[in-house]
């Protein structure tokens, strides 16, 4: 697996999910739930002003085509480092419609 990593190009990659997750991630801090939107290298996360309600949440994302596991008040990804930009943006307005449709 180290051989595999070091072969790779994973510090570019890494790079660009960064990128795209700052910018697709960022319009979720003007939703009334959210009360803090972080990205750092291949994590994006959405934190809430209270946990969800996992039988509200999960299912709704799965309606998305995703499958985001929330713990508490966070709303994370940390997808692998060979996504596509189209699969990154799945989940990233995946993310945004079911964070939209909470409460503050």
């Amino acid at each position: 697996s180290l051989d595999l990593l070091d072969k790779q190009a994973w510090p570019t990659q890494v790079a660009a999910i960064e990128s795209q997750l700052i910018a697709e991630l960022e319009p979720c801090r003007g939703l009334p739930a959210v009360a803090d939107v972080r990205v750092l290298g291949a994590i994006g996360v959405v934190e809430l002003h209270k946990p969800v309600d996992m039988s509200v949440v999960q299912p709704a994302f799965v309606e998305q085509g995703i499958w985001i596991r929330p713990f508490g008040e966070l709303v994370y990804t940390m997808p692998p480092f060979v996504i596509s930009g189209k699969d990154l943006s799945q989940i990233t307005r995946g993310i945004f419609a079911v964070v939209s449709g909470l409460s503050e």
